[in-house]
């Protein structure tokens, strides 16, 4: 055991090495099975507390019982609980697919934030900082980076010799196969830890929303091990189809509060919150634009002039743009239409971000602006942080982006499962949270996603619906992070049942 001293803080570090063998990346090597812990303290929703982080790694085994990968992952335990039974534990993923879990535990829900500023922009000198909106004064955390992501990595075999392209998508890089390693992975590492009985939760990001709707199906019927609630940040469409006229309308209110943003849209629109705005739009999205859509060519003239200059207006766009693309307006010429007299392109994923284009002309941005200004702080502050702060230590390169692909789409039934899931389990409840300025995963889309998970309506008083005034990472703009943790703080704690409470219909 040994004292490390870092920046404002005391942390002891006890390093546990296991005698399992190393991987080789390229001549760098990661321990397959060891862990990292060390001791810290923070201030939370008020709240002063000491908190254990362990960093590690912990193999994927085949069914032969070989180990054919490892998982680096962070944990994170609020110390001095008397009854860890009763606490809650978060698994925390985010997606891709092939990102590692860096979005979420270095920006969101984690006791250490990066440093940006209040509108998510990035400042140097790079670093952390406290993050007193964290849930883990209420929830232990831990974040997992599947297969070729953060440190983790396929394995050789006992020849030395990794399995091939092919044998590694059947393995790891697919929909189903992805739930079913993590999922026997999770079981591990909840038996390790003696966490059986603690109250169970599943939070995704983007294409993690795919990833653990199918994790809480596989884990209540593959591993008995059942779920209290599942969070889907900025969701993908999770195998519930939104196609043609649907995908095409659905788009219009994040168009709205894009143009609203950058005060694109008419004096009268302009004038109005955002708040009062949306709910305008999207039953006009509903009630006519989808219609209106759907009707194709044969949609009346008079009718499609009126729809023209509604959904122009809404859009910030001009009526002859909306008519030219005969009211089907595509995202990318979207990004680089409604700025284009200003000549500024917007950003993808989080559209209050402007970028700069070589041309005016054209139907797409060069560049994703608000990506290029994220990798400006998370590449530097998760090298820093599991370094010098969680004293974690390999030459094996951290890969924000893994190599996943091709990675196979087909089967993809998530949705339907945690539906299933949902319909097993009194106990399990489902919120979605979403930022309106998201254009990769929009808000409305999420919420028609919320709207079919339970066609019957007998399980919507489990679902839930939050939005915020930011992107795709809604929690980088300062005042959605604390928003949103909220948010994730009061679901958790009513997901759990009061003692003794039967998990009945």
């Amino acid at each position: 055991m040994k004292l490390v001293s870092f920046i404002g803080l005391s942390v002891t570090a006890l390093t546990l090495t296991f005698s399992t063998p190393s991987f080789a990346d390229n001549g760098r090597r990661i321990d397959v099975d060891s862990k990292v812990v060390t001791e810290h303290k923070a201030r939370i929703n008020g709240e002063r507390f000491s908190y254990t982080a362990t960093t590690g790694t912990q193999p994927v085994w085949n069914e032969q019982g070989d180990a054919v990968a490892t998982l680096q992952y962070t944990y994170y335990t609020r110390d001095k609980v008397d009854d860890r039974t009763k606490r809650p534990l978060v698994f925390s993923f985010n997606g891709g697919p092939g990102s590692a879990s860096v979005w979420m535990h270095l920006a969101y829900t984690g006791p250490r934030v990066l440093k940006i500023d209040d509108e998510g922009y990035p400042v140097q000198p790079y670093g952390v900082k406290d993050n007193p909106y964290s849930i883990l004064d209420v929830a232990d955390i831990v974040y997992i980076n599947p297969v070729n992501t953060g440190y983790s990595r396929v394995l050789e075999n006992e020849k030395g010799e990794l399995p091939s392209k092919s044998d590694q998508q059947k393995m790891f890089f697919g929909v189903n196969a992805d739930i079913k390693y993590l999922a026997e992975w999770l079981n591990t590492f909840v038996s390790r830890n003696e966490r059986w009985r603690s109250p169970k939760f599943l939070i995704g990001e983007s294409y993690g929303t795919t990833r653990v709707s199918g994790l809480a199906h596989e884990l209540q019927n593959r591993q008995w091990m059942y779920i209290n609630g599942v969070i889907l940040v900025s969701p993908t469409e999770i195998g519930i189809k939104r196609e043609g006229p649907v995908e095409a309308a659905n788009r219009l209110p994040y168009f709205a509060a894009t143009a609203w943003y950058h005060k694109a849209l008419s004096a009268d629109l302009q004038a109005k919150d955002l708040d009062e705005l949306l709910p305008e739009v999207e039953q006009f999205t509903v009630n006519k634009f989808l219609p209106a859509i759907a009707k194709g060519g044969f949609l009346p003239a008079d009718e499609k002039r009126a729809i023209i200059k509604q959904a122009a207006k809404y859009a910030g766009l001009s009526e002859k743009f909306v008519e030219q693309n005969n009211l089907d307006i595509p995202n990318n010429f979207f990004w680089k239409e409604l700025l284009r007299e200003r000549g500024q392109t917007v950003g993808r994923l989080d559209s209050r971000y402007l970028g700069i284009d070589k041309r005016d002309a054209g139907e797409s941005p060069d560049y994703w602006a608000e990506l290029t200004s994220w990798l400006h702080s998370f590449t530097p502050a998760i090298n820093y942080y599991l370094r010098e702060e969680l004293n974690y230590k390999t030459d094996i390169k951290y890969n924000l982006f893994g190599n996943v692909h091709p990675w196979d789409r087909s089967g993809n039934n998530t949705g339907e499962n945690l539906r299933l899931a949902m319909a097993q389990n009194p106990y399990l409840n489902v919120m979605i949270q979403s930022g309106y300025y998201d254009g990769a995963t929009n808000y409305f889309d999420a919420k028609y996603t919320m709207w079919q998970l339970d066609p019957s309506g007998k399980m919507k008083d489990r679902l839930s619906f939050k939005g915020y005034r930011s992107g795709h990472m809604m929690y980088l703009r300062h005042a959605d992070l604390e928003s949103s943790n909220n948010d994730l703080r009061d679901f958790i704690l009513k997901s759990l049942p009061a003692e003794g409470k039967a998990a009945k219909y």
